[in-house]
């Protein structure tokens, strides 16, 4: 393949999607969902994109990269003619995750139906069976990721030899996950002179390999820097002792809103989420050790606001996409720099404002203030403990705990399982916000109900209770 052509960053003013070359069918579609105005990642790609160009997209997370790369392929495949044919997928997306190719398939859905086109989104995990019954029935657009992918392609149920146009998000993910050589097998089996994008928030050696081997005369469009903070978010180190780590969580999950908490570990992700659900307050985790219907259930629980907490490793750091993610905390700091973009980058999403809090021990100092240089962040650090009122500037509103569930045993549920049964609601005054097990608040006069997948026994339900007054800070 040639090299690419010369980067092109030239500041995009935003403009409708019309003006862009968007059929009006999907324009009016976008209109449906309440898009009206591209976003500089869509502005910058889409003429080029649109008139059947290779094109290399680079821009952080939630710069709005998947519309970016989604309407290019149903333009093309709205205005073909070829059929859908069965076990060969017109289109190919391919996603590093599981969550992230789900929350594509959720994002294209309402301008799939527009256009009366057909999706089916392929991942490990689960069953193989029904994918390949459904690759028979012939699909569009293929949203995959490559592991179950090229097990498909090994016995026969996928050929890629019809595919169109061919989509890598987060390139550079894929990478990191060691998926480079399955993606180079797969596209390896798309036809050469098909239409290939790429997206990544950077470009590494392994994702330059991609690009000059299998996309021909790319145009690069750089809107920003992998590095550049968005202007909306800020960032808190907060310098805590080893025992008040835990205490300080608490305070800062059981405000209002979404909180998303990360940590190094699956283990950690468990204990941490047992340790706030015990303390009062909603939260589920996500990583790898869980099964795929616990993921899903655990990340649609989070999205419906059922928990206002979700703990995760670094699979959530990239593409996981909720609206209203208003804190985003670093209960571990990452490893490396990357990761604290990206994970942070779970808040402050289109054009929203967030919050982004690291927690750091003592013995944590001198990483965590590498770290934060090599992102290109000069946070504010605050050494503080349990009920200081940074917290509630930072997480602001009351702090509500619910009773945790209580786990009785049944025979009905067999040998070695818990149920649980709903505690009564009660009501407290007093107490510290920095301790969800002390002096409950006065309650709210409305139950909410959560469902606690951190353990094995299942759905479990939750009774409010609001804190109120407590130590200095209290709002």
């Amino acid at each position: 393949m040639a090299a690419r052509r010369p980067s092109k960053t030239p500041l995009v003013t935003p403009t409708s999607f019309a003006d862009l070359g968007v059929p009006g069918r999907l324009v009016a579609a976008l209109q449906q969902v309440g898009i009206s105005t591209p976003f500089p990642i869509q502005a910058a790609t889409l003429p080029d994109s649109l008139a059947g160009r290779d094109v290399l997209g680079r821009g952080r997370t939630g710069s709005g990269k998947t519309y970016a790369f989604a309407l290019p392929v149903l333009a093309r495949l709205s205005a073909a003619t070829s059929p859908r044919l069965p076990g060969r997928p017109r289109s190919l997306i391919l996603a590093p995750t599981r969550e992230l190719a789900t929350q594509i398939e959720a994002t294209i859905a309402p301008l799939v139906a527009a256009l009366s086109l057909r999706t089916l989104t392929i991942f490990g995990g689960v069953s193989a069976r029904p994918q390949a019954g459904a690759l028979r029935a012939g699909v569009d657009i293929l949203i995959a990721c490559p592991g179950r992918l090229a097990d498909h392609v090994s016995t026969g149920h996928a050929i890629l030899d019809a595919v169109e146009v061919t989509v890598l998000d987060e390139a550079d993910h894929m990478a990191d996950l060691g998926f480079l050589p399955v993606v180079r097998r797969l596209l390896d089996k798309t036809p050469p002179r098909s239409q290939r994008l790429l997206f990544s928030a950077t470009l590494d050696a392994g994702v330059d390999v991609l690009v000059r081997r299998y996309l021909s005369h790319p145009v690069t469009h750089s809107v920003d820097s992998a590095r550049s903070p968005v202007a909306a978010m800020t960032h808190h180190v907060l310098q805590v002792r080893h025992d008040d780590r835990l205490p300080v969580l608490i305070d800062l999950t059981a405000a209002p809103g979404r909180t998303l908490v990360f940590t190094r570990t699956k283990r950690g992700a468990k204990k941490l989420t047992t340790q706030l659900v015990a303390s009062g307050v909603p939260a589920v985790e996500l990583h790898g050790n869980l099964a795929q219907n616990a993921r899903t259930r655990n990340l649609a629980a989070f999205s419906a606001g059922d928990a206002r907490t979700l703990v995760a490793t670094d699979i959530a750091a990239r593409g996981i996409h909720v609206d209203d993610v208003a804190l985003v905390i670093h209960a571990d700091p990452p490893a490396e720099h990357k990761a604290y973009l990206h994970r942070s980058g779970r808040t402050a999403r289109a054009g929203a404002s967030g919050t982004v809090v690291t927690l750091m021990t003592d013995d944590q100092a001198t990483d965590v203030r590498d770290l934060t240089r090599q992102a290109g962040i000069n946070p504010t650090v605050t050494r503080l403990g349990p009920g200081d009122s940074l917290l509630t500037e930072l997480a602001p509103g009351e702090r509500r705990f619910v009773t945790p569930p209580v786990a009785t045993t049944s025979p009905h549920h067999g040998r070695g399982h818990s149920a649980t049964r709903r505690p009564d609601q009660r009501t407290a005054t007093g107490g510290s916000t920095a301790s969800a097990t002390r002096g409950r608040g006065s309650d709210s006069g409305r139950a909410s109900a959560a469902e606690s997948t951190s353990g094995p026994r299942g759905a479990a339900a939750f009774s409010s209770r609001t804190r109120v007054g407590g130590r200095r800070g209290q709002r």
